[in-house]
């Protein structure tokens, strides 16, 4: 009788263990799917800030970008200006890539390509994250700086300005801000550069 009532209480234990283990699980995963991806960084375009090859972590639950920000974009749409500075859109060259937030909607952008300055707002922008100065025009708005960023829009850069196709290019130009999949958190690997990413 005693060891016929010790296993009813074992196998009740190991069903609630189960239960509770199952919806654990269950709730992580939505988490993860709702709320947290990962990716792997392609390209050189973000370093020194992210290497070809890091792993990270996004949040998917990101619904005020910022300045500064950095991104994952999905890159479906080309948006530049036309002669009388309406919006353009056009599909993009496709794929995600992960840049910097420059400026939100409203801001405004202006380049000295000369000295390699970026200007927001006329005021010179503090990039400590960057590698080399901003010296190229690649040809989305050449000749119509400053821009203004249109309403719902950003302008992106890679903080690898020699090589980086990202708002001064017109195969991206500004970016839908629901094109955003997400902002980049955390570095998970190589785990000699795990931590957050800034």
């Amino acid at each position: 009788m005693r060891g016929t009532e010790f296993r009813r209480k074992l196998l009740t234990k190991a069903a609630d263990f189960a239960e509770t283990f199952i919806i654990t699980l269950f709730t992580v995963s939505l988490v993860f799917v709702y709320a947290f991806r990962t990716t792997t960084v392609t390209g050189i375009s973000m370093s020194p800030t992210l290497e070809e090859g890091d792993r990270v972590l996004l949040t998917s639950w990101y619904s005020s970008p910022e300045q500064g920000d950095v991104v994952v974009i999905n890159a479906r749409h080309a948006v530049t200006l036309d002669s009388s500075r309406n919006t353009a859109v056009r599909d993009g060259s496709g794929g995600y890539i992960v840049k910097r937030i420059i400026a939100v909607s409203g801001q405004t952008v202006d380049f000295d390509f000369n000295r390699g300055v970026v200007y927001v707002d006329d005021k010179v922008l503090d990039e400590p994250y960057i590698s080399g100065l901003t010296h190229l025009d690649e040809g989305a708005f050449t000749g119509m700086y400053p821009v203004t960023v249109p309403d719902g829009y950003l302008f992106v850069m890679g903080d690898n300005r020699r090589d980086s196709r990202d708002s001064r290019d017109s195969i991206l130009g500004f970016v839908p801000e629901e094109d955003v999949e997400g902002k980049v958190v955390f570095r998970l690997s190589p785990l000699r550069r795990v931590g957050f990413v800034h």
